[in-house]
């Protein structure tokens, strides 16, 4: 036996000398695919890579390739890969929403890393819920972790423009609402924004997260944004393979880099980007689950205040490759270093601080990344807003069109603020069948609400809450109406909806006592949307209120509605938030035989 990195944990499964008929219990199956004993007994870190490529997952199916390149980069430094799958989270392939496996791929994948012989683990990232699902676990477990994303896919074009996919299936919906595409044709339109292997091409929320988990610092700089079919995509594999086996001998774990100056940086970052609203969630669930308080009020006070810097759809106009091109991640966190928003000091997955890395780096093309001073917009973080009926919801002002801007919050005698008739929907196969119905009178004035649709409601939160308008307004070219709900809508939507409405209303929230013909006044300068009604009135609807029945398809689902939290807290399990860094609260678990 070699006595090279003593304090391995994998040691204590291959080379424990106080227990060896368990130690060749351990080994003799490991063995019988090719494995020596001279790998598994020599002192070498086992790695894990955390496999979230399969066939049910075609935005990550790529990684299959990938694992290759960061097997050869682990075997180079002188690790032992070993793979696993993680549950399939497909965002556009699982029903009711992939929202619902974000917490089940969570749990599975603790279980994994505390359970089995691994000293470290490559964590492959790409779809929406992936990304999270990995960097949760990653936090609670506390091995020494370090994040591979799989990259966008290749810019889309159709007719000679630039196609961007999930943005391209509202534009879609738009156009086939005016009657100038057919269903073909809205198949045509939407596969053409999907060119290659890879993630959205937009920053959505697959590229908004995979960037956050960079300025978070679990990537490799420059990892995030690399296109999936380039050659620097298998590259950057291997050096993150290189990397994860000196992380393990440092012993640099996740809360050694996830620390709370890093969150504040990654919340800086989604605004400088245009992120995804489904970034405020995640990234709050990723900071629970590694011990970090973090909460809505801290999106309002370090996000709000950032300016755009990247011209990305949907709140601008190019696609990943551009957003690569121009310098990725690195270049923005660099452009904020320089403009004094950024925490230069924390570490990250290379060993070296932020300011280390970044500070040096700016945009090549300032059409698709700006420096501070020449910002695409001011104040582009998520606005946090409060009412009469509800506790909490956030909205995403950076893609408020001037359209929308010049019918709901141009009134000089108010300024930044409407008054809207709500029309209310039980959830989307409501909203489907009812939108075009002309009783509910739904013009320009009207804000279009959803509900049932959270945490406890859907299950899991559905992307449901930016809602075309019917079909007669879309004609007239009104095709953005306010929206509100208590779930989400997708990153790659340009709606200013107001959305995560909590508590929601399968709970008792406040969406649950409007009624259809209600007025809501939305002030975004207060940040404020309050029910005009009397108080008086609002408490007789909260008292005459009656829970809904929740039917659980599935087991997993009975289990979810039961421990989930709301989205205002991150849509966590919350009897799991007990447990951090549980490799060194909990040392080893027991021995299996």
């Amino acid at each position: 036996m070699n006595d090279a990195n003593p304090n391995l944990r994998s040691r204590q499964w291959f080379t424990n000398s106080h227990n060896p008929s368990m130690t060749a219990l351990y080994l003799e199956r490991f063995l019988n695919y090719g494995l020596t004993r001279g790998e598994l007994q020599s002192g070498k870190p086992i790695i894990g890579i955390a496999q979230t490529g399969n066939d049910l997952v075609p935005c990550n199916r790529h990684h299959l390739q990938l694992a290759e390149r960061v097997r050869d980069g682990i075997r180079a430094a002188g690790g032992v890969p070993m793979e696993f799958p993680v549950h399939p989270l497909q965002e556009t392939g699982k029903r009711p929403t992939a929202a619902l496996d974000r917490n089940l791929a969570y749990l599975g994948l603790v279980e994994v890393l505390y359970g089995y012989p691994l000293d470290g683990v490559v964590l492959t990232t790409g779809c929406d819920k992936t990304t999270p699902a990995v960097l949760m676990a990653a936090g609670t477990v506390g091995l020494p972790a370090i994040v591979l994303s799989g990259g966008p896919m290749l810019d889309g074009h159709y007719q000679n423009r630039l196609a961007g996919s999930g943005t391209i299936v509202w534009e879609a919906r738009e156009l086939l609402a005016a009657g100038k595409i057919d269903s073909e044709g809205f198949i045509d339109l939407v596969a053409s924004s999907t060119p290659s292997a890879g993630h959205c091409n937009t920053m959505g929320t697959a590229l908004s997260m995979n960037s956050l988990a960079e300025a978070l610092g679990m990537s490799l700089p420059g990892c995030a944004a690399i296109p999936a079919p380039y050659r620097e995509r298998g590259q950057m594999a291997y050096e993150t393979g290189r990397r994860i086996v000196a992380m393990v001998l440092e012993d640099l774990t996740p809360a050694k880099i996830m620390t709370r100056a890093a969150f504040e940086n990654a919340i800086v970052v989604a605004a400088a980007i245009g992120g995804s609203t489904n970034c405020v969630p995640h990234l709050t669930a990723i900071a629970r689950h590694v011990g970090v308080p973090l909460g809505l009020d801290d999106w309002q006070r370090f996000g709000r205040p950032i300016s755009l810097l990247v011209n990305c759809q949907p709140a601008g106009e190019y696609l990943g490759e551009g957003f690569h091109r121009a310098g990725g991640v690195p270049a923005v966190m660099g452009e904020l270093l320089a403009a004094g928003k950024l925490h230069g000091e924390p570490v990250t997955a290379n060993g070296r601080s932020v300011a280390d890395n970044v500070g040096a780096a700016r945009s090549t093309n300032a059409a698709v990344i700006r420096p501070y001073s020449e910002a695409f917009a001011q104040e582009a973080g998520f606005l946090v807003l409060r009412g009469n009926f509800f506790d909490s919801a956030i909205m995403k002002t950076s893609v408020i069109s001037s359209a929308f801007r010049a019918r709901h919050l141009s009134d000089p005698a108010d300024p930044n603020a409407y008054v809207a008739r709500a029309v209310v929907f039980e959830g989307p196969e409501d909203y489907h069948e009812r939108i075009n119905d002309p009783e509910l009178e739904i013009d320009e004035h009207a804000i279009l609400v959803i509900r049932n649709c959270g945490p406890v409601g859907y299950p899991g939160s559905a992307e449901v809450v930016n809602m075309t308008p019917p079909d007669a307004l879309v004609k007239r070219g009104i095709t953005t109406l306010p929206c509100m709900g208590d779930g989400r809508q997708s990153g790659t939507s340009a709606s200013p909806s107001i959305l995560h409405v909590s508590p929601e209303a399968a709970i008792g929230g406040g969406l649950a006592l409007l009624h259809t013909g209600d007025r809501l006044r939305i002030d975004l300068t207060k940040r404020e949307v309050n029910l005009l009604l009397p108080q008086a009135e609002i408490d007789a609807r909260r008292r005459a209120w009656t829970a809904p029945h929740l039917n659980n398809q599935t087991p997993w689902q009975q289990i979810y509605r039961e421990e989930v939290g709301q989205l205002d807290t991150g849509g966590c399990l919350e009897p799991a938030l007990a447990f951090h860094d549980v490799v060194h609260a909990m040392g080893l678990p027991r021995d299996s035989h």
